[in-house]
């Protein structure tokens, strides 16, 4: 046999080709190789920010007099505050803190203006929901320059004995949930939906591409199953694994992180089934559409890539502009970060939580159903 020696140009060329031609019969991967990055590109560029402004605000104003009115401009005027509607009582400032509605609660008492003009410094009150430190932290800071700053136009005139003082007001910041602002309260929690999300997505995503790589697909489809039954069959043994890691980092939670858990820990287990299922259903769709296990695995990390970045997990959501919010909602990573924050560190009961846990019921049953029409019954 001739032994071939050297660098050959056109042995090298034919194996340039060979690769273009394989990658043009593979449209998907050369699909993710162009769509991740210009993914990633826009995620970052857009919707990305560490500084979010216009937060929504509720107000509960006892006093209407000028003053009043001047401070509330002023809050206004920082950028960082969107009053988006007034209560009428603390017990309803404390249910829409808790169910995420606001991120801030403004308090203006009783006699404000009154209190004001006789240099007796008004107390404000301004609860912000702090489970993300990062969402309010830079709000906060500006609060006492806004509100000096804002109040200053009506020190003059008979007033002007005030002006000399620190502060006409008295501002007081109440953090609710994590008044300590320490990170690990909200990265930790967190965590059991990025995990879950990115395990579960995995693994399912490879169930059936598995089964046709290995030629045991034809066993499967000679069996007198329905496709629901095959796919649930499929999904089932991984619940189980699911709810493993769920106790895993739960327990590290909680004795080495010293995470609290306010919330009813049953609560949170019932809720975790309804999502680890919402997240096998998207990975047996992914399994049912794929060619082979690479493909599943990219149209599994094109999945864990957005609901990662625009979940809330990372960054701020209500940092991100409304379309990539709107975007955000569809992920159900977006609606269990809400729902185990606010069981562990809120306290919140099924009724506070009830609005994002049918978001992810009715992502589960739309994954569940392409699946199921997806799923093959032949070879072919």
């Amino acid at each position: 046999m001739r032994k071939r020696r050297g660098f050959s140009l056109g042995r090298f060329w034919g194996i340039v080709v060979k690769e273009f031609i394989q990658m043009r019969r593979d449209r998907l991967t050369f699909g993710m190789m162009i769509g991740i990055p210009l993914l990633q590109l826009i995620l970052f560029s857009f919707a990305i920010n560490s500084d979010p402004k216009n937060l929504p605000t509720a107000l509960l104003q006892a006093d209407h007099g000028p003053q009043a009115r001047t401070l509330l401009h002023a809050i206004r005027n920082s950028a960082y505050f969107n009053f988006v509607m007034e209560l009428q009582s603390e017990e309803e400032a404390r249910d829409v803190l808790a169910q995420g509605r606001v991120q801030f609660v403004v308090h203006i008492p009783e006699n404000f203006s009154r209190d004001f003009l006789r240099g007796d410094r008004p107390a404000v009150l301004v609860e912000a929901d702090a489970t993300d430190p990062a969402a309010t932290g830079n709000a906060v800071n500006s609060l006492a320059n806004a509100l000096n700053s804002g109040l200053k136009n009506d020190l003059k005139g008979p007033l002007a004995y005030l002006a000399p003082c620190d502060s006409p007001v008295d501002l007081r910041i109440h953090p609710r949930y994590n008044p300590e602002a320490i990170t690990q309260y909200n990265i930790v929690p967190g965590l059991l939906g990025v995990i879950l999300t990115m395990t579960m997505v995995m693994i399912t995503g490879l169930a059936i591409t598995r089964e046709r790589e290995r030629g045991t697909m034809e066993n499967l489809l000679s069996m007198p199953a329905r496709p629901f039954e095959v796919l649930l069959g499929k999904i089932l043994p991984y619940i189980l694994v699911g709810y493993i890691q769920v106790a895993l980092i739960l327990l590290v939670a909680h004795y080495v992180f010293r995470i609290p858990m306010v919330g009813s820990v049953p609560l949170l287990l019932l809720v975790s089934i309804v999502f680890i299922a919402a997240n096998l259903a998207m990975g047996i769709t992914f399994s049912t559409v794929a060619e082979n296990q690479l493909q599943a695995v990219q149209m599994a990390f094109f999945f864990f890539l957005p609901s990662l970045l625009l979940s809330g997990f990372m960054f701020p959501f209500r940092g991100m502009p409304v379309w990539a919010q709107h975007i955000g909602e569809v992920f159900p990573l977006t609606h269990f970060l809400r729902i185990v924050r606010g069981i562990l560190l809120k306290g919140n009961d099924f009724n506070d939580i009830a609005v994002d846990l049918w978001q992810i019921v009715l992502f589960a049953v739309v994954a569940l159903v392409i699946g199921v029409k997806r799923y093959r019954q032949t070879l072919d």
